[in-house]
């Protein structure tokens, strides 16, 4: 495990395993927001044969709902507990999926230039060190390979539905889940991208509604939203 961890992050979600794939259990949100992350992803990158890197994919919703698509997908986290959910379910759906307990530093490092396409979703504040984690991204893509972000924006509506109201109000989320002070501006993220090498192609608003259970995408930033970048071709 390298430095840009957080282990009281990883003993949180590691203490969610056992009810990850649980609809109506402590994930419900990401259950209902994984559609719609698979829809942006397919707008941009067709999944079929495309070999693809999920970075901090818990126990692998969406890991194993680009696999479903006909990727080649792997998913890496530092959590031991989640990647044997992850892999346990795969036994129960009969997909095929790659699973590690490997830092998206670590990989890059062992196998640059891989893969086609990364996801980071729902991670990068979750982090100490989100620059690192783009870095790797960047490192461990083929050129011309897309990354897909999702992240929740610092702004004042983001801490009243994001934290207040998702966490203490709602009780969709169980409390501590999020940390203000690590919520990341799209004028940040986007700062890092380019920092790194990157080209931005899209920002989107990620929206939520938890009285109807419902996602979609739009032009709204000020909660959750969606990056897509491209690593430049030689």
């Amino acid at each position: 495990m390298n430095g840009n961890v957080n282990p009281q992050e990883i003993e949180k979600f590691s203490a969610l395993a056992s009810r990850w794939w649980d609809p109506n259990g402590p994930q419900r949100p990401l259950h209902e927001l994984n559609p719609v992350r698979l829809a942006y992803i397919r707008r941009v990158r067709p999944l079929s044969n495309l070999r693809i890197l999920d970075v901090g994919c818990g126990g692998g919703l969406l890991t194993e709902a680009m696999a479903a698509e006909g990727a080649r997908a792997t998913g890496i986290d530092l959590s031991e507990q989640l990647i044997d959910i992850a892999r346990l379910h795969l036994l129960e759906s009969g997909l095929q999926a790659e699973y590690r307990v490997v830092s998206a530093e670590a990989l890059a490092a062992e196998q640059p230039g891989t893969f086609d396409a990364v996801t980071c979703m729902e991670m990068l504040e979750h982090v100490p060190d989100p620059q690192a984690i783009v870095q790797a991204c960047f490192d461990v893509l083929k050129p011309g390979g897309s990354l897909f972000l999702s992240t929740i924006n610092r702004t004042p509506a983001a801490f009243a539905l994001a934290v207040v109201g998702a966490e203490y109000v709602a009780r969709l989320l169980p409390k501590g889940t999020h940390d203000y002070r690590s919520f990341i501006k799209p004028s940040e993220l986007a700062s890092a991208l380019r920092h790194t090498g990157f080209v931005l192609e899209d920002v989107s608003g990620l929206h939520y509604n938890p009285l109807t259970r419902t996602a979609s995408v739009g032009s709204n930033t000020s909660v959750n939203y969606l990056m897509t970048a491209r690593k430049p071709d030689v």
